[in-house]
């Protein structure tokens, strides 16, 4: 994270490898990137990535919503609560790890004083980002950068298989709780009348290890 710094030619290029995708448009690159911290705090003059992550939400929606309905013929509510799950934080936030985004955030403050915790922060970078793309290459280079950082979560995210499970089951989605133990971060997620408990060096680890045995639990209840 670049706590009230600049970019250097260096974190161009860095950031463009992460994404897969090079932008015409070099300053509206480190918009996505800008932290409304750091225009408050270091440079009034610029603009910060919050309208981006408005657009990139709607753009996210889009592709997701598009991808559904030409691959299930469920009616509009299961359409709408399995794009949910997708589109959710806790779906978007592995994702963002994964490219490392947080790593080239421009801000002034300490995270847990900017306005959300590590999981929105990172899932609203990751919609900016989408809407960067969008704007520099249009709707095509969105939708390839989605369909490659997008195409497995609901096959690998336990946290979003889980949600989907429980939601075709009943309207409430899944409860998470999470604490600090013994240096790692212990998570607990109930559903359906069944609890699921993991560990991890994260709280999104710890959460998919939690989601991953409880959606064990309920399938093996289904099968018995």
């Amino acid at each position: 994270m670049k706590n009230g710094e600049d970019w250097t030619e260096e974190t161009y290029s860095s950031v463009e490898q992460a994404l897969g995708y090079c932008f015409r448009d070099r300053e509206l690159l480190k918009t996505c990137f800008t932290h409304s911290t750091y225009r408050n705090n270091v440079d009034p003059r610029i603009e910060d990535n919050e309208r981006l992550e408005f657009l990139g939400d709607a753009v996210l929606q889009l592709f997701v919503s598009d991808a559904l309905y030409r691959s299930s013929s469920s009616d509009e509510g299961r359409l709408t609560e399995k794009r949910k799950g997708y589109v959710s934080k806790e779906a978007l936030t592995p994702v963002a790890e994964r490219l490392g985004l947080m790593r080239f955030l421009r801000h002034s403050n300490r995270e847990e004083d900017m306005g959300g915790k590590a999981g929105k922060l990172q899932s609203s970078l990751f919609e900016a980002v989408t809407a960067g793309i969008y704007l520099d290459g249009g709707m095509e280079a969105a939708a390839e950068f989605l369909r490659r950082n997008l195409e497995y979560m609901d096959m690998e995210s336990p946290i979003s298989a889980l949600q989907n499970y429980v939601q075709a089951r009943e309207r409430w989605t899944p409860v998470y709780r999470e604490r600090a133990e013994d240096g790692e971060f212990l998570a607990e997620v109930s559903a359906l009348g069944e609890t699921g408990t993991g560990r991890g060096r994260s709280k999104q680890a710890a959460k998919e290890a939690a989601a991953k045995m409880l959606l064990e639990k309920l399938k093996e209840r289904k099968s018995s």
